[in-house]
This record gives C-alpha cells, sequence and structure tokens, in this order.
C-alpha cells in the first residue's frame, strides 16, 4: 500500500504483487478539506488508512517522507497526518517504509523533478488504468506503492535490508531487529565490494 500524506486529500493506492506481475487493486484519496478541526482530520486518516488496510489487507505499507519546505507550520500539519496514517499501518502490525518525494519521481519516471502530472501519465500506463481519477493525489499513492515495488524487487535495496536510509531514498522503519548487522553482513557476503582505501 502507497499512502501520500495530506491534509485536504491524502492519496492511496494498493498493489498485488504475484511473481513480476503487478496490478492496481485500488486507488483514491481521502477527502479532508472540509474538516476545519485539525484533530479530526487526524482521526479521519487514522480510522479511513485503518479501514482500507482491514479492506484489502495488505502486508506492507508506504508513506512519502515530508519535505523540507519554509513553511514551517505546514511541515508540521504533513508530518502529523503521515504520522498518524504510520500508526494506522503499525497498529495492524504491518511493515513501514518511508521514501523522499524526489526519489518516489525518480523511480518512476527517470527525474526526480517530475512534475505530478507527469507521474499520473506514467503510472495510469504502467498500471493501465482506463479511468484516472479524479485528483493527482490518488495518483501520488499509487507512486508510493511502485516506488515501493521498485526498491524491494531491487537485488541491491534486498541485500542492505534495514539499512537503508529512513526517508532518503526509501528505507524500513527505523525500528530494526537486526540493527546494523545487516550492513556487515552484506560486506561479509560481498568482500569484493569493499574498497581498501
Amino acid at each position: 500500500m502507497g499512502i501520500d500524506p495530506g491534509t485536504n486529500y491524502m492519496g492511496y493506492g494498493v498493489l498485488e504483487v504475484e511473481g513480476r506481475t503487478v496490478r492496481s487493486v485500488v486507488l483514491g484519496d481521502i477527502d479532508l478539506h472540509r474538516l476545519s478541526d485539525p484533530y479530526e482530520k487526524l482521526r479521519t486518516i487514522f480510522e479511513r488508512v485503518g479501514a482500507l488496510i482491514d479492506e484489502y489487507g495488505p502486508r506492507e505499507a508506504a508513506l512519502e517522507s515530508p519535505f523540507f519546505g519554509e513553511n514551517v507550520q505546514s511541515m508540521l500539519k504533513l508530518g502529523r497526518a503521515q504520522g498518524v496514517a504510520m500508526a494506522a499501518a503499525l497498529s495492524r502490525g504491518m511493515q513501514v517504509f518511508e521514501y523522499a518525494p524526489s526519489r518516489i519521481k525518480q523511480s518512476i519516471t527517470g527525474s526526480g523533478a517530475a512534475p505530478k502530472e507527469q507521474v499520473a501519465a506514467v503510472i495510469g500506463r504502467m498500471l493501465r488504468i482506463d479511468r484516472p481519477p479524479r485528483r493527482l493525489d490518488a495518483t501520488d499513492g499509487m507512486a508510493v506503492a511502485m516506488c515501493h515495488y521498485f526498491m524491494s524487487s531491487s537485488p541491491l535495496n534486498a541485500a542492505l535490508g534495514s539499512e537503508r536510509k529512513k526517508g532518503l531514498g526509501g528505507g524500513r522503519k527505523a525500528a530494526s531487529k537486526e540493527g546494523s548487522s545487516s550492513w556487515e553482513r552484506f560486506l561479509h557476503d560481498h568482500p569484493d565490494r569493499l574498497i581498501e582505501r
């Protein structure tokens, strides 16, 4: 499941993966713009994300990490929305991953600065989505899911495991049972990758 956090619209997409076949199960957005109480928005995010997880049963959740902008209040609101969506997934025992906005765009279009419209067009072609959603937040959510699929199916990322950087190109949630041992294991298993200085 991919989630594009937002305080007005929160985009989401669920993928089904069988071997190398990937298909779109559902994509859409959670409409929050009519809610004026910020705490009501957070409650709605938690309930709706939880309901989507209960209905479609994804095993993993990937979220776009907040980007750093000049408006601190906007960043705080976005971070809260992301945290509540993350908590909904964690409360159901899901693994949670984060990806930077530029990494998501790059994995879909090849450019980390691609506009939302380009991301939506590529997602539509990749997943053969005949009727595009009303808002680009939905395709942004599906783009997060596709980015996670690409990152988790990459041999290098699989080898690095939990050592992938959180929020800087996609990583597993910070709390890892393996800790730094996965990096040590990777170097042990691939001594040819170590460069002596």
